[in-house]
């Protein structure tokens, strides 16, 4: 089984400060970027790679969008998702996968965005110099948006559903979030996704 494991962060983490545990996936092809604030804890996983929480929907929101099937990503039985090939697919189509934050706190034991503190933000920069053929960089919640926005010198957060141009042909999008606590439809925000896809072919 495939995983993008850092286990160098992994072992690093500790006094309440938590490294990013999982390697930046990059595709050389990439045209867009999902960048999230940070992965939940690890007692959440079902696999080690990039929203692996079972009960978030990005998955089924992708595997809805390109295949027609909300569980084309999904072991059913197992209760987890096809990691293999979730990475064949993602290489294929060209989606890149990181976080705005390298390290963090968690100030309640959850996984929510707003009780984590940053501690050192991705250089995002450095991330966007190794994707040459970026359209898109694509944030869900408020504090990844607030982040790359900070890092980038965008003035203007977007909301949910609008996009700025970050520079010449490169947008920030921010979409729904794909996880059930966002109070939006599963099939509102596969249309939001598909937008957003239709717009940079």
């Amino acid at each position: 089984m495939t995983s993008y494991l850092n286990t160098e962060n992994i072992a690093r983490s500790k006094g309440g400060v938590e490294y990013h545990p999982l390697r930046p996936f990059l595709p050389e092809n990439a045209k867009v970027l999902f960048l999230g604030s940070f992965p939940p804890q690890r007692k959440r996983w079902c696999m080690d790679f990039y929203y692996p929480n079972f009960i978030n929907d990005h998955w089924r929101i992708e595997g809805q969008i390109f295949f027609g099937d909300k569980n084309h990503f999904v072991n059913l039985e197992a209760k987890r998702f096809k990691i293999d090939e979730i990475i064949a697919f993602c290489q294929k189509k060209g989606l890149a996968f990181f976080d705005t934050s390298t390290a963090i706190r968690r100030l309640q034991d959850n996984a929510s965005d707003k009780f984590l503190e940053v501690v050192e933000p991705t250089d995002i920069r450095a991330l966007l110099q190794q994707l040459p053929h970026l359209r898109a960089i694509v944030t869900t919640g408020e504090k990844a948006t607030e982040t790359i926005c900070a890092s980038l010198g965008i003035a203007v957060i977007p909301k949910v559903n609008t996009c700025v141009e970050v520079s010449g042909g490169l947008f920030l999008y921010r979409l729904p979030s794909s996880s059930r606590a966002y109070p939006l439809s599963f099939d509102k925000k596969v249309e939001a996704y598909q937008k957003m896809f239709e717009q940079i072919r």
